[in-house]
């Protein structure tokens, strides 16, 4: 089934940024699809929204899991023929106060796998959507933490490994796409979310609301790029 209006999917949409981006594209007249990992979860914050009569709907999908996202690419080809935003936000930050080399192993494939591996796949398996309209908005929800210039400053090793692989990720893309089809990342700040923890002076609606412009920027808009409240970061 084919829609007229533009259709947004957001991985990680349960909770956090995530969920304010699902909430904040569907009041700009999007379709949006709202992923989680936990169906029950996922479930009843699409719900939520769907309560104040936003177009939302819920779909599961765990960006660990290549089957899950090769099955959801399928289902949202064959739901509605289209996808238009792709916004990978679902990540992990599990090395906090960690050291690379002391840390267990398990933390950065577990980061990596999530952060990077992660939005690899739901990219390789829903840009086809894109491609085949000739037109899409892909967003990477980076870091601050992912520039070189971080690289030389201990901590937090296996997050910053991986959001500097995203980053390098959505650079490669962008120089490989073809049409009108954009692919940035974007640093939302310290964010008091769950991962973000309850210091944070920013909240995910502030976040949400610096990272929207990216959705729906012209053909004339920036594509490889690495902002933050709208302005370039150095990579």
């Amino acid at each position: 089934m084919s829609s007229d209006k533009q259709v947004a999917l957001v991985t990680g949409g349960n909770r956090g940024i995530g969920y304010e981006l699902v909430k904040q594209l569907a009041l700009n007249s999007f379709k949006v699809i709202l992923t989680s990992r936990d169906p029950e979860i996922g479930h009843e914050a699409a719900q939520k929204l769907k309560e104040s009569n936003l177009d939302v709907s819920f779909m599961v999908m765990d960006v660990d899991d290549r089957q899950s996202i090769r099955q959801a690419a399928i289902t949202v080809n064959d739901r509605y023929g289209r996808l238009d935003v792709l916004v990978n936000n679902a990540g992990v930050y599990l090395d906090e106060n960690e050291k690379l080399l002391t840390m267990d192993p398990s933390i950065l494939d577990k980061t990596m796998a999530t952060n990077f591996f992660g939005a690899y796949h739901v990219i390789h398996s829903f840009i086809p959507l894109m491609e085949k309209q000739g037109y899409g908005r892909i967003i990477n929800v980076s870091s601050g933490y992912g520039t070189m210039r971080e690289m030389a400053v201990q901590g937090v090793g296996a997050y910053k490994l991986s959001k500097l692989s995203l980053n390098g990720l959505t650079q490669l893309v962008s120089a490989e796409v073809k049409g009108d089809i954009k692919i940035n990342a974007v640093c939302p700040g310290w964010v008091s979310t769950d991962m973000g923890g309850p210091s944070a002076q920013r909240t995910p609606k502030q976040a949400a609301e610096s990272i929207l412009w990216l959705a729906t920027i012209g053909p004339e808009g920036p594509n490889g790029g690495f902002f933050r409240d709208g302005k370039r970061i150095d990579w």
